[in-house]
């Protein structure tokens, strides 16, 4: 398990760690849990990494008739099915596909919240440039774009905080590593609505077999740059 502290200015300290497969239902109430703590200042903001079993997710723009699969189907298929509290339509989640769910406070002195999503956009733009690959936005969607083909979702929640002036945030973003992803559970929907453009992938892009681990473990510094953060290996 890669487990990271991260201590920016104004005493910021992040939490990141790797953990792996991990079931849908079980991420998104560690999620809830997390961001109630942080909100009662008992955590510190959390960077959670990890990968998801076969898994669709509707979110607050739902539009069933973007599920191109019966419930018949999904069983056999094995896939999960989850109406959720992020924005955005419907998008896929499975194995080879590092999915990051940033759980931060945002202050409301100054708050811009499209900024923390251009942040977590260029985070994934700038760790695809390392490998040569020109990743960029689409001004109309949200997500990272390599030419038409998205290889990158973003979709988040902002939770209001009970016990200050500000949000914390929840869900986040789902990068597509393995070769195999785009094929394997995105034909089954129209992902995130979008109908005109394709889905890729970072190993069908650059030909490389990296791991789910090894693309977290790469991204962490973009991910503490953009949001000024300095990472620090925990003490053994």
């Amino acid at each position: 398990m890669m487990e990271k502290t991260c201590h920016g200015g104004q005493a910021r300290v992040l939490e990141a760690s790797y953990i792996g497969m991990m079931d849908y239902a079980e991420g998104w109430e560690l999620q809830k849990r997390y961001v109630k703590q942080i909100d009662q200042g008992e955590r510190a903001e959390t960077l959670l990494l990890l990968q998801h079993s076969p898994t669709y997710t509707m979110g607050t723009d739902r539009h069933p008739e973007h599920l191109l699969l019966s419930e018949e189907q999904l069983k056999e298929k094995g896939i999960s099915l989850f109406q959720i509290d992020r924005g955005g339509d419907i998008t896929y989640h499975g194995p080879g596909q590092l999915v990051g769910y940033p759980l931060l406070y945002l202050d409301a002195a100054g708050l811009d919240l499209h900024a923390y999503l251009r942040s977590l956009e260029q985070t994934i733009i700038d760790w695809l440039a390392e490998y040569g690959i020109k990743a960029g936005r689409k001004p109309e969607y949200t997500g990272v774009w390599v030419g038409d083909e998205k290889i990158a979702a973003i979709g988040v929640k902002f939770n209001r905080a009970r016990q200050r002036r500000g949000f914390i945030t929840s869900h986040g973003f789902a990068l597509n590593i393995a070769e195999g992803i785009a094929s394997e559970g995105f034909t089954g929907i129209v992902p995130c609505g979008i109908q005109q453009y394709g889905v890729t992938s970072f190993n069908a892009l650059t030909g490389l077999s990296l791991t789910v681990e090894e693309a977290a473990e790469g991204l962490l510094p973009h991910f503490a740059g953009q949001f000024r953060c300095k990472l620090l290996e925990d003490e053994e």
